[in-house]
């Protein structure tokens, strides 16, 4: 064996026990080392993921915990909508917010268990509620809407909904700001020009009644 290729054969060795050992440090259970850590809460410190080269932090973990809830919130509200609602235009619009937000509670979900972090259920309360949800309707708010029906459930539910979508815009710029998952950014950016279309829609139709 030449000198050259004894050489380049050690180097190849080299390389993948360093591969080997990084991957060790890692661990194989989707959850960051404890050399890593989560960065502290609520900066957005990025964190080793079951999604390999995928970094998410404290802030991109907040955002799904707490956006979660608040589409479930939407579409109970939308739900209503399908069947109080007596304007078409509020009935299509309802409909479309379901369709919309619904898969997002399943991808967020999905982000979630990944990266083991708390995975939401309608009711439960979750370590960072206490920074609260921008929008979020109180039980008498929802029993309120839930029990009108007609022209004044029409009012009700576009603006519930106009502030409710205010909420999820203010949450999604802040995770634009503070995440580091670039998924999940993006997913906020969508919410973001998606939800603010929907208010200027809602308050067009507002403005008829």
């Amino acid at each position: 064996m030449t000198t050259r290729t004894f050489a380049r054969r050690a180097a190849l060795a080299g390389a993948a026990l360093t591969a080997a050992l990084a991957l060790t440090a890692c661990g194989g259970d989707g959850h960051s080392s404890p050399e890593m850590g989560h960065g502290t809460p609520g900066t957005g410190g990025p964190s080793a993921t079951a999604t390999g080269a995928a970094a998410f932090g404290d802030a991109d973990a907040m955002f799904a915990q707490m956006m979660i809830p608040h589409h479930q919130q939407a579409v109970e509200m939308a739900d209503l909508a399908a069947t109080w609602a007596a304007d078409p235009e509020v009935k299509r619009l309802a409909a479309e917010i379901k369709a919309a937000q619904a898969p997002e509670i399943a991808t967020m979900s999905g982000w979630l268990a990944a990266w083991g972090r708390p995975v939401p259920s309608p009711g439960a309360e979750m370590p960072h509620m206490d920074h609260g949800m921008p929008g979020m309707m109180s039980d008498a708010d929802m029993t309120k809407l839930a029990a009108a029906s007609g022209r004044e459930f029409d009012r009700q539910f576009l603006t519930m909904m106009i502030a409710h979508h205010e909420g999820a815009v203010t949450m999604a710029r802040d995770e634009i700001a503070k995440g580091v998952n670039a998924e999940a950014k993006a997913l906020a950016g969508q919410i973001v020009s998606s939800q603010q279309a929907e208010i200027d829609t809602m308050r067009k139709i507002l403005g008829r009644f």
